[in-house]
């Protein structure tokens, strides 16, 4: 029997084949299903790790499965494979609503420069570049043309 918040025998049909196989050598992994409940219930129930129900296993096993997963594209799989099944068949509904009046942004995010965190490096564009739009802008002036 599954439980209320609990992956169904039918999802779980769908999901288990795109999940890692057991390593030819070394341990055996714990159930996925099991580990994957137990991931499910952390990120719906925003809980600490460490207080994970013990039903789920050990909370390190879940937390290391779940950042293994997170680095080697197994959740980007899932993802990818649910969505696209289920929008072929029209089971994904699409339309957002959002409030705006209970959408605010934190106080110190008003647009302040700040320095790029060493890891994102490159990958952020610059804020040294001018904000006045192309169109707005200046023609450069050229020393010596006419």
């Amino acid at each position: 029997m599954v439980g209320r918040h609990e992956i169904t025998d039918m999802a779980w049909a769908r999901i288990a084949p795109l999940l890692p196989k057991n390593p030819p050598r070394g341990g055996r992994w714990s159930d996925h299903r099991m580990v994957l409940n137990g991931i499910l219930f952390r990120e719906r129930t925003g809980v600490p790790w460490m207080d994970l129900p013990e039903r789920y296993g050990p909370w390190q096993t879940v937390y290391n499965r779940f950042r293994r997963w997170s680095l080697d594209g197994t959740w980007d799989r899932i993802l990818d494979h649910v969505v696209v099944k289920d929008d072929a068949v029209g089971a994904v509904d699409w339309e957002a609503s959002i409030d705006s009046s209970i959408v605010r942004a934190h106080q110190h995010a008003a647009g302040a420069p700040h320095a790029v965190p060493k890891d994102q490096k490159g990958t952020v564009p610059s804020t040294d570049t001018p904000r006045t739009p192309p169109s707005r802008r200046r023609p450069s002036v050229v020393p010596g043309a006419a």
